[in-house]
């Protein structure tokens, strides 16, 4: 599924570069396909705790705008880094500068399909319908009853956010090939194979995204807004040190630091996630009847320690950390690397993994 696909792509591509531009830093990821097999071929980031003042606004419709060129020289730099070369590239649009919901419609053909979509869509979307890009996915019909009614996932991005990020490839040099929605591409990443009912969860620095897959078919997306910058302010104020220190110390020892204090104040803050989590499990229990076999934890603070334990406990449930690189071809000494790096990168290489697999 993808919001925007340029009708001029080459078929034969075998290579793609996926960037993901999120608030706290700016990952890039350049794969290759040959055949079955999947390549790592280069990556980079840049932390941008300090880049995005005066480079982005927030707009009322929630998505950024690139006020000037500081975004695109960054991109430019983590290239030229990485010695990239690549000119094809897919972006991640993050949640928040996207809107998703689900819906069923009766069974028709595939030509009455769009028709049918774009009516629906305008009940859910607070846009008119003009001002928007839409994509949507229908999942398979597995069930053998003709007249069973497809169920549709919809994504809608503002027509200004899509533009922007035409400006952004132009700006950098690059071929834009597609954008799609973050939920999206974390999904083919992480699950796309998974034959369960999962839920995925993915924290963010400024927001975090609660999705419902079943066979590998995203059903539900909600956002809300727990962010991990609330941890590293609780870990500063505690312990009396500056921000940068306080993220060092809540990455390396987290939940298991030895503060009593701190660790009960980091547990007010991730328990209203954990809450919402099983808001999200009963509700999908009430419309679909299948419980959620287990939980994924994904993004920056996926790697929190005692996090994943902490979450098992509360939900009585499997909990995992997958990894977005798992199955590529990479050199070994890598390995403890992209394990620890593969929660921040799952959106990145997911929608360039969804360019090589078209």
């Amino acid at each position: 599924m993808r919001i925007f696909r340029n009708p001029l792509r080459s078929f034969f591509k075998k290579k793609v570069v996926g960037i993901d531009i999120g608030t706290s830093s700016v990952k890039v990821v350049e794969i290759s396909l040959l055949g079955n097999q999947k390549k790592l071929e280069n990556y980079g980031e840049i932390k941008s705790d300090s880049f995005y003042k005066g480079s982005l606004s927030k707009t009322t419709k929630g998505s950024y705008l690139f006020t000037n060129g500081s975004i695109s020289k960054i991109v430019r730099a983590i290239l030229d880094e990485s010695h990239i070369k690549t000119k094809s590239v897919v972006f991640s649009i993050p949640d928040f500068s996207t809107f998703c919901t689900s819906f069923d419609i009766p069974p028709m053909t595939e030509k009455e399909i769009p028709d049918a979509i774009r009516y629906n869509a305008s009940q859910y979307i607070t846009l008119p319908i003009s001002e928007v890009t839409l994509d949507w996915r229908t999942q398979p019909n597995t069930s053998g009853d003709k007249n069973a009614s497809l169920k549709v996932f919809l994504v809608a991005v503002p027509n200004q956010v899509v533009q922007e990020y035409q400006a952004m490839a132009k700006m950098v040099g690059l071929e834009l090939h597609a954008l799609e929605a973050e939920a999206m591409g974390v999904t083919r990443a992480l699950v796309k194979d998974n034959k369960k009912t999962v839920c995925l969860v993915d924290i963010g620095v400024q927001s975090s995204t609660i999705n419902v897959i079943d066979r590998g078919f995203l059903k539900k997306s909600y956002s809300f807004s727990f962010n991990s910058s609330q941890l590293s302010h609780v870990v500063s104020s505690v312990l009396g040190v500056d921000l940068d220190l306080a993220e060092d110390i809540k990455n390396k020892e987290g939940l298991m630091h030895t503060s009593e204090t701190m660790v009960k104040n980091l547990y007010l803050l991730i328990d209203p996630l954990l809450i919402e989590i099983k808001s999200v499990s009963a509700e999908f229990f009430q419309s679909d009847k299948k419980q959620i076999e287990g939980v994924y934890l994904t993004g920056g603070t996926a790697n929190l320690p005692g996090l994943r334990e902490y979450f098992a406990e509360s939900l009585k449930k499997e909990v995992y950390i997958p990894n977005c690189f798992s199955g590529f071809s990479y050199p070994p000494i890598l390995e403890e690397t992209l394990k620890k790096m593969g929660p921040s990168f799952s959106a990145a290489v997911g929608v360039a993994l969804g360019d090589l697999e078209t």
